[in-house]
């Protein structure tokens, strides 16, 4: 047990640092001590997670997809290696070091030695704090030399930044940091393409592979858009850029593998035509709504049968919205996946028992799967809402904003996707359920979804979503200790946050932006304890997938 601890306190202070810095080793070696954890509340959450097995009925499914599905999936395995090297750095010296089973499945939940789901906390003795800029930055660079190093790609999506041999900054591009692993990954998209029966599928497969190996993602993403009708997808490549806390530029790597829903997508299908109307009665003022989504959006409902990478760390993705590309977006619009599987084990498993805790016996009844999957569904939809460039000649948004850019659109995402359950309510193109089902589901989700901590682009919007809900009097807390929703002061809320989270994105205000997220995007001692009560009742924070082609019977 001492060796591995001291392989594992060398490896994550000395190893990780290096790779994430490229400065010398760090000479002191650590003390080792035979418990291996922080704290023992530390170990307890190694118990946060309760186990589902992905699976989904394959057997419509030719022998040429079930083999298609089989490549797929181990090119989703390079991605999740790939992963792990963005966000901590030499995995197998770290998983070979230990010998503490819980710490050791901990760890692969959390992709490295830090809670997710705890603010990125570590939970090992010995273990420095997380680096915003997780394995993108050296972990030595500070704000002020970013800013003064001048180079066209510093800002790039598909680069880290490194030191070169005299110590100044330079910029790799993935392809060629990753260049074995990337072309491993094209090989087996091309392979899986020959299997393909679906012929835009087929493309996007070659398509995809070309964009791994070159960073230009484009052709890809306009390929993606046009599949209609293939029974079997996947989202793979460098995607999101949630885990770059520093800047919020830098895009990690994760596949999802999934197979359609055709009943539950038909449903969807109708809400596709009415993002434009809906934009143009945002509440903002004209001149914040002047941009006009895409009408070719997309909206389905999946099984999804493998998670990789960024998209199985910590907390698991319920729902997909892209490209990111907002070209693509302006042109085409977005196709939004709803796992509904996925979306299902957390109901059951999370949500209902949150219900029982903590929301009014009187409204309870007003939580279901239909506002929870439609108001994860109209999160992903609105996603194509609002505004894409500041009206200022500040440039994009994303950039404007900074670190605070990913969680104001998220924020912005969950607002305007309640606005568009209202809005299509009252036309009655929603008939299924009340309007207090959507918003008392949203409450208990808030809750659900605080448990993620406040680190997180997700976390920060919703502490600010909670707290402004709260002052504002959306729901409030009874003699009893339980939530009840107000539905007159729930609208009023909504469109007063939507309205300040689309101005500042419109402005490209970083100032504003930092104050919002500094005063409200916290998490309040009121809330800790109401956590807590959810901690005593022993209810899971989120899901572990017990997936593989084992699982699904592939060779």
């Amino acid at each position: 047990m001492k060796n591995a601890l001291k392989i594992l306190l060398t490896a994550v202070s000395a190893t990780a640092l290096m790779a994430l810095s490229g400065c010398d080793k760090i000479e002191k070696e650590p003390a080792v001590d035979e418990n291996i954890w922080v704290s023992e509340a530390a170990e307890k959450r190694a118990d946060i997670y309760t186990d589902y097995t992905l699976t989904s009925d394959l057997n419509h499914l030719s022998d040429n997809q079930k083999q298609m599905i089989s490549l797929l999936i181990d090119a989703s395995v390079i991605m999740d290696d790939l992963y792990w090297q963005q966000a901590y750095g030499d995995k197998e010296t770290l998983l070979s070091s230990i010998s503490d089973e819980k710490a050791l499945g901990f760890i692969q939940k959390n992709y490295g030695p830090w809670d997710r789901l705890d603010g990125d906390k570590p939970f090992l003795k010995n273990i420095p704090e997380k680096p915003l800029g997780a394995n993108f930055y050296p972990a030595d660079m500070t704000k002020q030399e970013f800013e003064g190093f001048d180079h066209k790609d510093k800002v790039g999506l598909y680069s880290v930044l490194r030191r070169d041999a005299s110590g100044q900054l330079i910029v790799i591009p993935y392809h060629v940091l990753y260049k074995e692993e990337l072309g491993k990954a094209a090989d087996l998209l091309r392979q899986a393409s020959n299997y393909a029966d679906n012929m835009a599928f087929k493309n996007y497969l070659i398509l995809r592979a070309d964009a791994i190996i070159s960073d230009d993602y484009q052709a890809s993403d306009f390929s993606w858009m046009d599949m209609k009708t293939n029974p079997v997808e996947i989202v793979i490549g460098a995607i999101e850029t949630y885990e770059d806390l520093l800047y919020g530029y830098r895009t990690a790597y994760e596949s999802y593998v999934l197979i359609k829903d055709p009943v539950w997508s038909e449903k969807l299908a109708r809400f596709k035509e009415v993002l434009p109307e809906l934009q143009k009665g945002l509440p903002v003022d004209d001149v914040y709504k002047a941009e006009m989504p895409g009408t070719d959006s997309d909206l389905n409902a999946y099984d999804v049968i493998y998670y990789a990478g960024h998209s199985n760390a910590g907390s698991k993705t319920i729902a997909i919205n892209l490209p990111n590309d907002e070209e693509v977006q302006l042109k085409k619009g977005t196709r939004r996946l709803q796992l509904k599987n996925a979306m299902r084990a957390k109901f059951d498993k999370i949500l209902l028992p949150i219900t029982d805790v903590l929301i009014a016996p009187q409204q309870r009844r007003h939580v279901t799967f239909n506002a929870f999957f439609s108001n994860t569904m109209f999160h992903e939809v609105s996603h194509g809402l609002g505004i894409k460039e500041t009206i200022n000649g500040k440039g994009p948004v994303r950039l404007a904003l900074k670190d605070a850019a990913s969680p104001f659109e998220e924020g912005k995402a969950d607002i305007l996707g309640l606005y568009m359950i209202k809005k299509l309510y009252e036309k009655g193109d929603i008939t299924e359920g009340e309007i207090m089902d959507y918003y008392v589901t949203f409450v208990a989700g808030i809750f659900r979804s605080s448990r993620f901590g406040a680190s997180s682009a997700h976390g920060k919007a919703n502490m600010v979503r909670f707290n402004y809900f709260l002052e504002m009097g959306a729901f409030a807390k009874n003699a009893a200790g339980y939530y009840m929703v107000d539905q007159e002061k729930f609208d009023l809320a909504m469109d007063s946050l939507g309205n300040l989270l689309l101005t500042i994105q419109g402005d490209g205000d970083y100032d504003r932006a930092v104050q919002l997220m500094a005063t409200r995007g916290i998490m309040s001692e009121t809330l800790k304890a109401d956590l807590d009560r959810l901690k005593e009742a022993n209810i899971p924070v989120d899901i572990n997938f017990i997936q593989g082609k084992d699982v699904l019977g592939l060779k």
